[in-house]
């Protein structure tokens, strides 16, 4: 890691070392989730407000953040964003209204044109989380733009260019969060119902389990995979699990080194957790690709997003 970028509800999008201390920082408006550039030395983040905006920095060698452009997000409370792999189309998932807006990238990585807005009707049966559509996710993967949608338990599919495909219609109730493509299945963290389920490439259901075994309410945050396993993030119980990625059996579940691990990444020997309202992002070491206690923990005002690069 040369630098760790947290964002999240605090008042600054901050940029810190591999010694862990704040190297930089810049202003930002509820910056909850970060995504980079695939070529180009810029960073974009949501801004997690009713009015939402998008917003693109350029980082400096160093790790500075200098604003690029800023635009709106074409909805309410945008909470996740991704960019195409070839570099040229921004995707901005809106989980106030469900909306998802493209915004083209010039090469410098500032906006270009007008946002293509893609709005969404429906609901499901969980009444005061899915009274309407919203977006939770952007992925694009073997370009198709893939959009979870908790408020109607679907997964949008569109092309890049935001031309509708069939979506995928999940348990009702599931309220899906995150996934992650893996060796041509998807795994999926239902919000809603605690569970992971993995897909085949004909999304079949084929695995099934709890996102924590440990008691109480579990509302899971983010899912990711690296090697033979999935990791959950798991508010609640604030734990992350490690299940097989062949079958979703269970391996292990830690604590956070927090509460409310809102998202995670992993990079090398090491999972960087933002733990929410503790204030604090946890370095959990990893051995063997499993976690273990925090080693060491750094105060960031409401971290919800952490970005090793």
């Amino acid at each position: 890691m040369k630098h760790l970028f947290v964002g999240g509800y605090g008042p600054d999008l901050v940029t810190v070392d591999p010694e862990l201390a704040v190297i930089a920082s810049v202003a930002a408006q509820k910056a909850s989730f970060l995504a980079p550039h695939p070529s180009l030395p810029v960073l974009y983040a949501v801004g997690e407000a009713d009015n939402g905006l998008v917003s693109a920095y350029t980082v400096a060698e160093g790790g500075a953040l200098t604003p690029l452009a800023e635009r709106s997000s074409e909805g309410g409370q945008p909470c996740h964003l991704a960019v195409h792999p070839g570099g040229e189309v921004l995707a901005v998932a809106n989980y106030g209204d469900g909306t998802v807006s493209l915004h083209r990238l010039d090469g410098s990585g500032a906006f270009a044109g007008e946002p293509v807005v893609l709005t969404h009707t429906g609901s499901g049966p969980v009444a005061e989380r899915q009274e309407c559509s919203h977006a939770h996710q952007a992925v694009f993967h073997e370009d198709v733009l893939y959009v979870a949608d908790l408020g109607t338990d679907e997964i949008r599919r569109y092309t890049p260019g935001g031309a509708a495909l069939e979506p995928v219609r999940l348990p009702a109730g599931m309220g899906p969060r995150h996934l992650v493509f893996e060796r041509g299945r998807c795994h999926v963290a239902g919000e809603l119902d605690a569970m992971v389920r993995t897909y085949d490439g004909e999304w079949t259901e084929v695995a099934a389990a709890p996102a924590s075994e440990e008691p109480g309410t579990n509302y899971p945050s983010h899912i990711d995979v690296a090697g033979p396993y999935v990791y959950v993030g798991n508010r609640g119980p604030d734990t992350v699990s490690v299940l097989r990625a062949d079958d979703l059996k269970k391996v292990a579940e830690v604590p956070s080194g927090g509460s409310w691990p809102r998202h995670f990444a992993i990079d090398g020997e090491t999972m960087y957790v933002a733990n929410q309202t503790s204030n604090t992002v946890a370095l959990l070491p990893l051995v063997k690709g499993l976690p273990k206690p925090a080693s060491r923990t750094f105060g960031v005002a409401a971290p919800a997003c952490v970005l090793p690069r």
